[in-house]
């Protein structure tokens, strides 16, 4: 098993005080070796914590003068120490297998660790989770999990997986509800898989046996041009609608029997089918705003005003891939949303941007194209002509990927190309790692104009857009 690296110490914290330094090695607190980022904060939390590290060869000891819940002011090289659970399910639409070659070797590890599943939100099939890791999960209370569901009935589910196991993992969630630990569920629809009649039994088997559920996203295939598998293929117009309109009756059957609704669709979807995005009270408080639910309704708000704060996106697709683990970030252990104030939101201001304001700079707008067809409408209303949209087509990856979060420099720098030079370009950093690269490794450097890295949320974009250049 590995130790924590330090990878950077906070000046005049209590770390600095005693002497620790990038690079020291942290063989055990307190006597005990944390195997994850999870166990580093709890060890650490006390008062004066006793530090056996390694330093060049050297095994130097030191204790660290501090209060109890004061930070140890240490940021940590990763967030899990010994072996990432990795994934032996073999999902025909997993993201994973539709990368090309080349890529950082980081963005190919298939995870399904439920300490990635608490720390940053991933989704696990359970197909590996233990007695062991049921007795951590509930002893520590790390809540909230997520889980992938995708189907209640057993022989569909281990179609899915291509896992014997995945027809009885469920039993785990299970017994996490019943241990009263705070679930998310995921169901990934495949047409011609686990969509019309499936969709429907699942849910139905979702309030059978699941009923305490906090939510369940129900989100479309993802489709690269390097997916390989002949079954997997995109929704039609009329099998988009009938997800819609199978979530929109489940929602009324969860709120009658549960006083909820329990199920919400992924925005994709209307924008997909072309309809119009439900009202934003309809999703009891966006729950899985995270996962590509009720997105498009917290930006309109916050880009009117109507929001307080910012209610912030994780970085994309890969949202547990090279991020550094400090440990004081996490929500589990502090608070919930770790990713959602990264980038330092600007408290929302009374602004009225439909006034052009004198020497503007023209200013373009970048954005996936899903996410362009939730701006524009936004920027249209402001009447004004020193704005505008620019759609990215996602020619990197192709397929249906339009999300933003999985813009590539490549595709930017395509689009950029073509732009007028002396223009203001916004960018939004849901589609860049912390240090400035995105998926493809371009950095944003590299691009052919400069741009503004802005928050991903529509304070942010309000802001930016009262704001000369």
């Amino acid at each position: 098993m590995s130790a924590p690296v330090v990878v950077s110490i906070a000046p005049d914290s209590p770390a600095a005080r005693a002497g620790l330094q990038p690079g020291d090695e942290i063989a055990r607190v307190d006597g005990i070796a944390p195997r994850d980022v999870i166990e580093w904060q709890m060890a650490t939390d006390v008062a004066d914590p006793a530090l056996e590290v390694m330093r060049h060869g050297i095994e130097v000891d030191l204790v660290v003068d501090k209060r109890e819940g004061e930070p140890l002011g240490v940021e940590v090289q990763s967030a899990v120490f010994d072996r990432v659970r990795t994934c032996d399910n073999h999902c025909e639409f997993c993201f994973i297998y539709q990368l090309p070659k080349g890529m950082r070797r980081s963005l190919y590890l298939k995870d399904d660790d439920y300490r990635l599943s608490f720390l940053y939100g991933n989704f696990t099939t359970l197909t590996r989770f233990t007695e062991s890791d049921l007795e951590r999960v509930v002893t520590e209370r790390l809540s909230p999990l997520h889980v992938s569901i995708h189907a209640t009935d057993p022989d569909v589910r281990n179609r899915m997986l291509k896992n014997q196991r995945g027809a009885m993992s469920l039993r785990w969630l299970r017994a996490l509800l019943d241990h009263g630990i705070q679930v998310r569920g995921q169901i990934v629809v495949c047409p011609g898989l686990n969509d019309g009649d499936v969709l429907d039994d699942t849910l139905a088997g979702v309030l059978d046996r699941f009923p305490e559920l906090e939510s369940v996203a129900v989100v479309p295939l993802g489709l690269s041009k390097f997916n390989k598998e002949d079954a997997m293929r995109l929704h039609t117009l009329d099998e988009a609608n009938r997800v819609v309109d199978l979530i929109d009756e489940w929602q009324q059957i969860f709120h009658s029997v549960l006083g909820r609704r329990m199920v919400f669709a992924a925005d994709e979807y209307y924008l997909m089918a072309n309809r119009p995005f439900p009202a934003a009270e309809t999703y009891e408080g966006f729950p899985m705003h995270e996962d590509g639910i009720g997105m498009a309704r917290t930006f309109e708000a916050e880009f009117h005003g109507e929001a307080e704060e910012a209610t912030g996106v994780r970085s994309g697709f890969f949202a547990a891939v090279d991020l550094p683990a400090n440990p004081a970030a996490y929500t589990g252990l502090r608070q919930r949303d770790h990713h959602a104030d990264h980038t330092g939101q600007p408290e929302p201001v009374p602004v009225t941007l439909g006034a052009r304001r004198t020497k503007q700079v023209p200013t373009a707008v970048l954005s996936g194209e899903f996410g362009a067809r939730v701006i524009t409408p936004l920027i249209d209303e402001l009447g004004r002509d020193d704005v505008r949209v620019v759609p990215v087509a996602n020619e990197f990856f192709g397929g249906n990927t339009g999300v933003t979060g999985l813009m590539t420099g490549a595709d930017l720098t395509r689009v950029l190309s073509d732009q007028p030079v002396g223009h203001r370009y916004l960018v939004p950093d849901v589609c860049l790692s912390d240090d400035g690269r995105f998926l493809d490794g371009v950095t944003v450097d590299e691009l052919p104009r400069p741009v503004e890295i802005i928050a991903t949320d529509g304070i942010a974009l309000r802001t930016a857009l009262e704001t000369a250049s």
